[in-house]
């Protein structure tokens, strides 16, 4: 048995249901879940259609590097949304199995683990595949503190040389889970020269950029400021994207690394025996998807409908800023998180997930502390009814 195993966490959502046990919610209150980032909105027809007409494509074996077509879609979507010179589609990118697959077994590629005490740098709050895969990958996470008193920046500068000189690798998300904030090129300028100066790999998680409340400014992505930077090879640097949240279909896995020729070269060979090859109706439904921008244009307003109605709503004693991107509101509380989150679903019948659930004591710090996360992936006269609550129940806490 890998021995690794036993340094993993309870996953969120497990440590949500131990803290609800035996907990009755008010039969009074309609239940709403506002927990899981699962998008609601329904899939796209076109996709649908795409995915059910190429049913017959299941008789094939599936390419580790996905078919021509697929890869070459994406980095028709790459150029269009990012303004990039054309990428080749053979070298360049890489269709994956939904992005959590991908993120995980970057670290399994990278990490050395025969090099003493290897770290993998981690943001927190965080998605916990990052730490998940640095622990089953042998190395430790190093986390960096991501708060509102540094804008939920991370201050990398304030790193040790000691600790940069163990980092293989460093998973970035923007927008940010959960905060919802976007890196800006000057942040990505801080991270690309310490990348050059230690020689670690940049894993940039980017499955929110494409819900953001300003159609006219889209957030920057790792590979545009890799570009605007001068940096066109993308040296050490990966991408990965997905259709979960853009395209709301979750249950296809689909998405893609892109990037660094190289890196990518011996991550085909990593999956080919991993065995992450797309199904073929996967293949074709996530072409009609990444050459369609109207359903994502649609997607977009309706999260923004949602932002515009619940915003106004959250008041003293909480306390939540507008996020630049993603559909998570994160909240300050002001009592302990686990309890707030308990007390809530007894006393309203609505599930939010408790912040330091998703964030680890770093420095003398949790920053998760005193926070919730809403995902307002709800319908959008459920999201106004459990902000609602919300407010009523923290103003009696």
């Amino acid at each position: 048995m890998n021995p690794n195993l036993s340094r993993l966490q309870p996953y969120p959502f497990e440590k949500l249901r131990a803290l609800f046990e035996g907990v009755r919610p008010d039969p009074r209150h309609a239940p709403i879940a506002l927990h899981i980032g699962e998008p609601k909105h329904p899939t796209p027809e076109p996709i649908r259609r795409a995915l059910c007409d190429s049913l017959a494509s299941l008789s094939q074996y599936p390419a580790t590097a996905g078919g021509a077509a697929l890869r070459e879609a994406i980095c028709g979507w790459l150029a269009r949304r990012y303004g990039l010179p054309p990428l080749d589609p053979a070298r360049h990118v890489l269709p994956v199995n939904g992005t959590r697959e991908a993120l995980f077994a970057i670290a399994q590629l990278l990490v050395d683990a025969s090099r003493e005490n290897p770290l993998v740098v981690c943001p927190n709050p965080f998605y916990q595949i990052y730490e998940g895969a640095a622990l089953l990958a042998g190395a430790s996470p190093y986390f960096v503190n991501l708060t509102a008193d540094n804008g939920f920046a991370g201050d990398y500068g304030a790193v040790p040389e000691a600790v940069w000189r163990r980092v293989q690798l460093l998973y970035a998300c923007s927008p940010a889970n959960p905060s919802g904030r976007v890196m800006t090129v000057e942040d990505w300028k801080v991270l690309f020269e310490l990348s050059e100066r230690h020689g670690f790999v940049i894993a940039s998680d980017e499955c929110y950029s494409e819900i953001y409340p300003d159609g006219a400014a889209p957030p920057i992505g790792a590979l545009q400021a890799a570009r605007a930077l001068g940096r066109d090879g993308f040296e050490r640097l990966i991408m990965f994207s997905s259709l979960s949240k853009r395209s709301n279909c979750p249950g296809m896995r689909s998405g893609f690394g892109a990037g660094d020729a190289r890196l990518l070269e011996k991550f085909l060979l990593y999956r080919t025996y991993q065995g992450g090859a797309m199904s073929p109706p996967v293949q074709a439904a996530s072409i009609a998807a990444w050459n369609d921008e109207a359903h994502v244009r649609e997607n977009r307003r309706l999260y923004a409908q949602k932002f515009r109605a619940v915003a106004p709503m959250i008041q003293a004693p909480l306390y939540a800023g507008l996020p630049e991107g993603g559909f998570y509101l994160w909240v300050r509380t002001p009592m302990s998180d686990e309890a707030f989150a308990r007390d809530f679903y007894a006393s309203y019948n609505v599930t939010v997930l408790p912040g330091t659930y998703l964030a680890r004591e770093a420095q003398g710090v949790n920053p998760g502390r005193q926070h919730i996360r809403l995902a307002l992936v709800a319908p959008l006269d459920e999201c106004v009814e459990a902000v609602r609550r919300l407010a009523e129940f923290s103003k009696r806490s």
